[in-house]
């Protein structure tokens, strides 16, 4: 995968796409002020820890404390619980098998617009799953032009996060982010106020008449609520469609077999989580100190998680950067670990699932474009395609 990332064009700081290790797997970063840790079973302990490692990062960020307020990948127990109880409802098992018949009739539906040719993202793996998530919020899926220049906007820096002084243009992406921000939670608080007079049967009118310890949630917690369901209900969809293609395009070895055994699909989509982790990283903040893979860590300081990483240490996985669809176990952390495992994993799993086989019975010849290459997303922080063209016939 070496000469790949480096082909595709991948942001220089994934390491691990280019086959290398860290020299410490805990290691204080001077020009960021942060903390980096590629370990899995560093990682592993900071997800499964939120007494000793807290998802309320933001502290540290005063420009950003503004969105804190309900946004559930932001908080600490007892509060997540409670939260992440309301919506929970939404993602059960039988709530997300009963979509199937509705995710399959969105990606034919979408599949009857491609002729010889298609351009991944634009026409399948971005639309599919912001169509459901907003159908599932209760938001028109004919504003997803809206959403998708608010999410691109938010994730367009190709340098990591610092928290030390910025560069001119960190700060501009930063200032240009937090707008972006601002305007996707100002077109939630419409659609919660018009709930509050006009209830539907929908999510965020659930939301809305929900109560917490006996108390109805605020206009500003539904709405970050609803940003982080509606930002990471799709885009990690968008990616994990995307990534899984790419990864079978690029082992045809592997693409034969899940061809020929479609029971393979499941697993080559979370070797593909593995292998091609959506989001690269995820930010911790050390309520007290602690020590961590034998590293001493002083309270109040953020750590940067690297799952994609982690999901390539030899200690973990056997030939780490092999991309297997029989890998088994694949214990991969793509989707996180303990309380905040991603929410929306068994309805991310199924839009792929759904999707990858829906396109290999119609276009059993899908492939890459060798005369057009694929195109990542720029973050450090992220893995996934933004443009990927292929040949369906």
């Amino acid at each position: 995968m070496t000469a790949l990332a480096d082909t595709w064009g991948i942001n220089a700081a994934q390491f691990w796409l280019r086959g290398e290790r860290p020299d410490r797997e805990v290691r204080y970063d001077e020009s960021t002020g942060m903390w980096e840790v590629h370990g899995y079973p560093e990682i592993l302990r900071a997800l499964s820890d939120p007494a000793t490692f807290s998802s309320h990062t933001q502290r540290l960020v005063p420009e950003a404390a503004g969105f804190s307020e309900g946004n559930l990948v932001q908080m600490d127990p007892p509060d997540h619980q409670k939260l992440r109880k309301l919506v929970s409802h939404a993602f059960t098992p039988k709530v997300v098998a009963d979509l199937e018949p509705r995710i399959a009739g969105l990606t034919t539906e979408l599949m009857d617009g491609m002729g010889e040719r298609t351009e991944l993202v634009a026409d399948l793996a971005y639309p599919l799953p912001v169509i459901v998530i907003a159908e599932l919020l209760g938001v028109p899926a004919s504003d997803r032009d809206r959403f998708k220049r608010w999410v691109d906007g938010m994730f367009n820096s190709t340098n990591k996060v610092s928290l030390k002084e910025r560069s001119p243009e960190d700060e501009e992406y930063f200032n240009s982010a937090m707008e972006l921000v601002g305007e996707l939670v100002a077109y939630l608080g419409e659609h919660v106020r018009e709930r509050r007079q006009r209830p539907r049967e929908d999510l965020l009118t659930k939301l809305v008449e929900a109560e917490v310890d006996g108390v109805r949630l605020s206009d500003a917690e539904i709405t970050n609520f609803g940003m982080v369901l509606l930002v990471a209900g799709h885009i990690t969809t968008t990616m994990l469609l995307g990534n899984a293609l790419l990864c079978l395009d690029a082992h045809p070895d592997q693409f034969e077999r899940v061809r020929a055994d479609r029971s393979l699909v499941p697993h080559a989509i979370e070797e593909s989580l593995r292998f091609l982790s959506p989001f690269a990283a995820v930010s911790r903040v050390t309520e007290t100190d602690t020590e961590l893979g034998g590293v001493r860590i002083p309270a109040d300081q953020m750590l940067l998680l690297w799952v994609a990483a982690a999901n390539r240490d030899p200690r973990q996985f056997a030939d780490p950067n092999v991309f297997d669809v029989t890998r088994d176990p694949n214990p991969q952390l793509g989707f996180g670990r303990g309380i905040h495992f991603c929410l929306g994993a068994p309805l991310a799993r199924l839009e792929g699932r759904i999707a990858l086989n829906l396109l290999l019975d119609r276009f059993p010849r899908l492939r890459t474009d060798p005369d057009d290459a694929p195109r990542f997303l720029p973050s450090p922080n992220m893995t996934g395609v933004s443009r990927l063209p292929l040949l369906l016939s």
